[in-house]
C-alpha cells in the first residue's frame, strides 16, 4: 500500500497548475493561446499565494502544527516545499515563454525590449509615453521613507536604481585618489493597470511589433527622472503578494457592506506572503527593498525573470491572427427551445439543459428578461455569487423591479476577489428597491438557483433554474457548466425552501429531491455510495461516475476507498485538487481518475450512480471539499427527464474518452498524458460535435 493515504492539498494544487503550464508548453496549441495559458498559470499562482500560502503562514506564525491533510509536514516545512516547487515551475514557465516568443518571430510577430526600438518606432513610443503613460504613473522616491507600506497587492513595480554623480569635484590630489563613495537613489514606479500591458507599435510591412509597457517605461526613464543628476540608471521588476484574508471588524454601527468595503480596501496593506524579483537586480537594491518591506524568512522570496504579472498574457492582443488562436465555435441553440418564443411556456412542457459554452447563454438572459416583462410573474428569487463586470443578469433583475415585481437577491459579498464588484451591485440593487439577503454568518452561499412565481388560471406556478456555475455571461464563454431549466413543481418548492432558509437561518428544512449543504449533501451522497457498495457485495453491477472540480474532504475520500474495496468501479474526472490516491492495491484499485485541462475551464459537477442499471444522475454546485459540504449553502439537483439524463451520461463518457487533453492522476503525481491506441478524442471539441450531430439529426 502507498506510504500516504492522501495527497497533500497544496501540493496537489501545484500539480494542477503544472497541467495549465503543460498547455503553454504544447506545440499543438496555437501560439497566442499558449501565451494566454502562461497568463492563466501566473494568475492561478497569484491567487494561491494570496489564499493558501497566506493561510499556512498564519499557522506557522501561530506555532501550530499542520492539519492531517498536510500529512507529515509542519506548516513551515510545507511552505518551504511550495517555494522550491514554485521556483522550478517559474523557471520552466520562463523557458516556455522564450520558446513561444521564438515561435512568434517566425510568424513575423516581434516583442521588443527597450533597447530594440528603431528610430521610427522611437517617435511613436515617445508620443505614447507623453500622452498615455506619463499621466498615469505613480513614482515614489524611497531613500527618505522610513518604511514602505504602500505597495499595492499584486501590482507590478519597476525598482529603479540611480547612481548619482558626485556633487563636487575633488579639491585636492589626495581626494582625487580616494575611492569614490557611491551615492544611490532608489525609486519605485508602479506599472499602471489602466493601460494595456502590451502596446502595439505600427506595422512595418508584414511585421508586427509589440512592446511590453514595462519596457516602454524603461525606455523613457531619462524623461521620468530628468530632475536628478545621475551617471547611470537601471530598472528591474518586483512584485509583492499579500494575504487575501479579509479582516471584518465588529463595529455594530456599520452595515455589513461598509465593513466588507473597508476590509477589501485593507488588503493592500495586509501581511506580505510572497516577494518576486528580477534575478538580474543589483544586490544592494534587493537588500534595500527587503529591508524596507520587512520581508522575513517566513515569506516566499522567489527570483524570476525580467517580467512579472505575467497574468496579463491572458489578454495578449490577437493582432488579427486568427491562425494563431483557437478556432471560434459559435454557441449552439438548445434543441426545441426557441429564443424568439416564450421560454417560460416551453419550460412548462418539459425540462431543458443548457451546457455552456456549447449552448448559448442567451437562454438564461432571455428567461430573466421574459420574467421581468411578464405581467403574470409576481416574484423572482435568485442567488448571485460572481457577476460579470457589466452584467445583463443584474440589469434584468433591476428591470423586473422597475416593473413592480418583488425581486429578492441573495448576493455573496464574500466571493473571493469579487467582493468589490458584488458590493457595487448590492448597492445598486438596494437603490432600485430590490430586497437583498446577505446569507448566514459563517456560511457562504455558493448555490446557483433561481425561482420565479407566476399567477396562472390554476393558481401560482413556479419556474426556475438550477446550475453548476455562476450566472455570469462573461465566464459562460470559457467555463463549462450545466444549467437545468425546469417547471418541476416538487423541485422548485424545495428551491423556495432554500430561500426560506437563507432568510430565516434557524429554519432547517427537509428535502426529498434537492441535495443541500450544509445539512444534507454529505449524508445523501454517502447513502448513494452505500447503495452501490451493497449492490457490489450482492454481485450486482455497481459503478460511480463523478465529474468535479476538486476533492479534498477526507471522509468522502475514505468512503470512496470503502466502495473501491467492495468492488464498485469508480471513474472520476477531477480538474483541480485531488487528495485521493487512485489505483492502489487494497485501497483504491477500482478507482481511476483523469484531469482535463483544455480550451475551456472544466467547471461542471456531475454525479452518476449505477443503481443496478437504473442510473441516478445529479448536478450540483458543490465540490467534495470540507467547505462545500459543511460551511457553504450548496444545491444539488436530481435529473428526472430521461433525455437530459442520457445527455449528461453521454457528456461524462465523452469526457472519459479523452486521450488528447486527459492527464492520469496517480500516486506518481507526474501529470502523464493518457496514451492509448483508440481514435483520438479531444473531449471539449467532441462535445461540440455531439450537439452539432443532434441538431443535424433533429
Amino acid at each position: 500500500m502507498t506510504e500516504n493515504r492522501y495527497i497533500n492539498r497544496e501540493l496537489s494544487w501545484l500539480q494542477f497548475n503544472a497541467r495549465v503550464l503543460q498547455e503553454a508548453a504544447d506545440s499543438n496549441i496555437p501560439l497566442i493561446e499558449r501565451l494566454r495559458f502562461i497568463g492563466i498559470f501566473s494568475n492561478n499562482l497569484d491567487e494561491f499565494f494570496m489564499v493558501r500560502y497566506a493561510t499556512l503562514k498564519r499557522i506557522a506564525m501561530a506555532g501550530q502544527k499542520a492539519k492531517h491533510i498536510m500529512l507529515d509536514y509542519t506548516a513551515q516545512e510545507l511552505m518551504d516545499e511550495i517555494t522550491n516547487i514554485v521556483i522550478k515551475q517559474q523557471a520552466e514557465s520562463l523557458r516556455i515563454l522564450d520558446e513561444i516568443q521564438r515561435g512568434l518571430k517566425k510568424e513575423n510577430i516581434y516583442i521588443l525590449g527597450e533597447a530594440d526600438i528603431s528610430p521610427t518606432q522611437q517617435e511613436f513610443v515617445k508620443n505614447y509615453f507623453i500622452n498615455e503613460v506619463s499621466p498615469a504613473l505613480v513614482t515614489i522616491i524611497l531613500n527618505d521613507l522610513e518604511e514602505l507600506h504602500i505597495m499595492s497587492d499584486n501590482a507590478a513595480y519597476l525598482a529603479v536604481r540611480m547612481v548619482m554623480k558626485p556633487e563636487k569635484s575633488p579639491s585636492s590630489i589626495k581626494q582625487l585618489f580616494k575611492p569614490k563613495k557611491r551615492d544611490y537613489k532608489y525609486a519605485l514606479i508602479e506599472i499602471p493597470k489602466s493601460i494595456n500591458r502590451f502596446v502595439v507599435l505600427p506595422d512595418e510591412g508584414e511585421k508586427k511589433y509589440i512592446i511590453i509597457l514595462d519596457d516602454l517605461i524603461r525606455n523613457c526613464l531619462q524623461s521620468i527622472f530628468n530632475i536628478f543628476s545621475f551617471e547611470s540608471i537601471t530598472a528591474h521588476m518586483i512584485k509583492i503578494t499579500r494575504d487575501a484574508e479579509l479582516d471584518i471588524d465588529n463595529d455594530l454601527s456599520k452595515s455589513f457592506i461598509e465593513k466588507l468595503s473597508a476590509s477589501v480596501k485593507g488588503r493592500q496593506v495586509s501581511e506580505p506572503v510572497r516577494f518576486i524579483y528580477d534575478s538580474e537586480i543589483e544586490k544592494d537594491t534587493l537588500a534595500f527593498l527587503l529591508k524596507k518591506l520587512k520581508i522575513d524568512h517566513t515569506d516566499s522570496v522567489i527570483p524570476g525573470g525580467k517580467y512579472h504579472n505575467r497574468r496579463d498574457y491572458m489578454s495578449f492582443p490577437s493582432l488579427n491572427r486568427t491562425d494563431l488562436q483557437y478556432n471560434v465555435y459559435p454557441p449552439l441553440p438548445i434543441l426545441g427551445l426557441d429564443l424568439q418564443g416564450s421560454i417560460i411556456n416551453k419550460i412548462n412542457e418539459k425540462d431543458y439543459l443548457l451546457y455552456a459554452p456549447f449552448h448559448t447563454f442567451s437562454y438564461l438572459i432571455k428567461f430573466l428578461r421574459e420574467a421581468a416583462l411578464d405581467p403574470k410573474v409576481k416574484t423572482i428569487k435568485i442567488t448571485l455569487y460572481r457577476l460579470a463586470k457589466v452584467s445583463q443578469i443584474a440589469s434584468s433583475l433591476i428591470n423586473a423591479a422597475k416593473n413592480g415585481k418583488k425581486v429578492t437577491v441573495q448576493i455573496e459579498l464574500q466571493a473571493r476577489f469579487d467582493e468589490a464588484n458584488n458590493i457595487k451591485y448590492a448597492e445598486k440593487f438596494q437603490t432600485e428597491g430590490i430586497k437583498l439577503i446577505f446569507g448566514i454568518p459563517g456560511l457562504k452561499v455558493h448555490s446557483k438557483i433561481c425561482v420565479i412565481e407566476r399567477e396562472e388560471a390554476e393558481g401560482v406556478r413556479r419556474y426556475g433554474l438550477i446550475s453548476t456555475g455562476n450566472f455570469n455571461e462573461t465566464t459562460a464563454k470559457i467555463y463549462t457548466d450545466y444549467t437545468l431549466f425546469t417547471a418541476n413543481q416538487s423541485i422548485l418548492k424545495e428551491v423556495n425552501k432554500v430561500f426560506d432558509f437563507l432568510e430565516s437561518s434557524y429554519r432547517v428544512n427537509r428535502y426529498k429531491h434537492l441535495i443541500v449543504s450544509p445539512h444534507y449533501t454529505r449524508n445523501k451522497f454517502f447513502k448513494l455510495i452505500d447503495q452501490e457498495i451493497a449492490h457490489a457485495k450482492a454481485g450486482k453491477h455497481a459503478y460511480i461516475n463523478i465529474k468535479i472540480n476538486s476533492i479534498t474532504d477526507i471522509k468522502s475520500i475514505d468512503k470512496l476507498y470503502e466502495a473501491s474495496c467492495a468492488g464498485v468501479k469508480i471513474q472520476m474526472i477531477v480538474r483541480g485538487i485531488c487528495c485521493l490516491v487512485p489505483g492502489v492495491k487494497g485501497m483504491s484499485e477500482n478507482i481511476e481518475i483523469i484531469s482535463i485541462v483544455g480550451k475551456y475551464l472544466e467547471h461542471t459537477r456531475l454525479f452518476i450512480f449505477c443503481n443496478n442499471h437504473h442510473p441516478k444522475v445529479f448536478i450540483s454546485s458543490a465540490d467534495w471539499m470540507e467547505r462545500n459540504l459543511d460551511t457553504r449553502v450548496e444545491v444539488g439537483c436530481p435529473i428526472y427527464d430521461e433525455d437530459i439524463k442520457n445527455e449528461l451520461i453521454d457528456s461524462f463518457h465523452i469526457g472519459w474518452s479523452d486521450n488528447v487533453k486527459a492527464r492520469v492522476i496517480s500516486e506518481k503525481q507526474d501529470n502523464a498524458y493518457r496514451v492509448n491506441d483508440l481514435p483520438k478524442v479531444r473531449a471539449q471539441f467532441a462535445m461540440y460535435d455531439y450537439y452539432l450531430e443532434k441538431m443535424s439529426n433533429h
